[in-house]
């Protein structure tokens, strides 16, 4: 789940690719790009504008005033960066990356540029490129909170937990109570296991939200709802989900939040459709994968054969970019193509890259489905060593742990599974019962 600016998943807080894997941040707000948008009267622009569309207006019309400002280019590559968080539409990076080089063209190596380079090439996963201009920027402007944002939501994706927290930490020192601040201090309560203190922050940060930021506030609710989810609190959960619709309609990480609501009532068809029209609204493989899973559950073989056939194509396409769907595509070789061989090679291609949480599980799982239970302990290890509480994570442990001949581990494991009682919980209690009768078969 990523989750500053995401991705969640598991991946990128900046990325726009899959809310709870990937991150997800408040914007950044570079005091340049706020003074540019200020000369122009709020009362011009349409006010069925998104929010990231009306900066984009602004900024435009400043270029067209003067094409020589740096600045307004500044603020358009920005404007666009958000927007490509608004539409998960990664078209938008590519502009924002022309509107940079333009400011760079009219005011080589200017700071707020940098900054901005930095927050693109972590929307674009390139996360051991951002962390080394981070780092950079970070030896030449050492007290610039947001750069420390940066090097934590880097350092994350990549699993350098205690750097990323030491990162973090220094934010929330120099200025106290920042937002950027405070998402991103959430996110990593929420990796160390601190559900509950990531809340108290999510809830901190969405009552110091601007109304008129709309998107950010929806994105922080369906953060917040993410993590009630994870504790098996659907009613909650359903309830922030349905206020960040209604604050940013069609916002496609609340449409997937809201379809694992309804995968965990069992209400599958509503979860198809939520996770079509977020497919519609955003179709990358990661989404799509979710969408044959969700009509697999609903009994649609059929179309749910023909999902899985067409995100393994996408998938495939992707896998050797830096902005990928490996993760999905492991677990889809190892639980339904039954191809463990190619969900072992997708994972050592992406080990070769990160070693956050997400991708160390997925890793193990690939070791697990080709016989290497020993290799496969220590990797899973690794992850719950961090602290996260998944329901998922914690079943495969359980089901590694079996395998590599530690029973006692192996119930443990799968009983903090059951507890969560979430999505991976009915899946850790068939495996838990296994334990008692032998001739019940084993969940995969």
């Amino acid at each position: 789940m990523a989750v500053f600016y995401s991705d969640g998943g598991h991946d990128s807080f900046l990325s726009v690719r899959s809310v709870m894997r990937k991150g997800a941040v408040l914007i950044v707000v570079i005091t340049t790009a706020v003074a540019i948008a200020a000369q122009i009267n709020p009362a011009s622009v349409a006010q069925q504008l998104s929010p990231a569309e009306q900066s984009m207006a602004t900024a435009q019309q400043l270029i067209e005033k003067n094409p020589k400002n740096y600045e307004a280019y500044n603020a358009l590559a920005l404007a666009l960066s958000r927007r490509a968080r608004e539409t998960s539409d990664v078209k938008f990076y590519s502009q924002a990356e022309e509107a940079l080089q333009k400011s760079f063209a009219i005011a080589p190596g200017n700071s707020d540029g940098e900054r901005i380079h930095v927050w693109l090439l972590l929307g674009k996963h390139e996360f051991a490129a951002a962390l080394a201009e981070a780092t950079k920027l970070n030896k030449k402007m050492p007290d610039d909170v947001m750069v420390y944002g940066f090097l934590t939501d880097a350092n994350v994706e990549l699993g350098n937990y205690s750097d990323a927290e030491k990162a973090c930490q220094r934010m929330l020192d120099l200025r106290t109570g920042n937002l950027p601040a405070i998402t991103r201090a959430a996110y990593l309560r929420e990796l160390f296991g601190e559900t509950d203190g990531a809340i108290e922050l999510m809830n901190m940060a969405l009552q110091s939200t601007p109304p008129a930021q709309a998107e950010d506030g929806a994105w922080i609710l369906t953060q917040t709802a993410h993590l009630y989810l994870s504790t098996g609190n659907l009613d909650k959960s359903e309830k922030l989900l349905r206020q960040a619709l209604a604050m940013f309609p069609g916002y496609h990480y609340a449409l997937g939040n809201l379809a694992k609501v309804r995968i965990q009532q069992k209400r599958y068809g509503e979860a198809v459709d939520r996770l079509q029209q977020r497919y519609q609204a955003a179709p990358h493989a990661e989404n799509l994968y979710d969408l044959a899973e969700a009509l697999q559950l609903a009994g649609r073989t059929d179309e749910a054969k023909k999902a899985f056939a067409e995100f393994e194509q996408k998938s495939m396409a992707e896998t050797n970019r830096a902005d990928n769907s490996n993760h999905e595509l492991i677990f889809y070789y190892a639980d339904h193509a039954n191809q463990p061989a190619k969900a072992l090679e997708v994972a050592n291609r992406e080990i070769a890259r990160r070693h956050d949480v997400f991708t160390l599980d997925a890793y193990a799982w690939a070791l697990y489905r080709n016989g290497e239970y020993a290799d496969a302990r220590r990797q899973i290890e690794t992850v719950l060593a961090v602290g996260i509480r998944d329901a998922k994570m914690f079943r495969r442990a359980g089901e590694i742990a079996l395998k590599a001949g530690d029973r006692p581990a192996a119930e443990r494991y799968l009983q903090l599974a059951v507890q969560l009682n979430t999505l991976g919980s009915e899946q850790a209690e068939t495996t838990l019962a296994s334990l008692q009768n032998p001739n019940r078969k084993t969940a995969r």
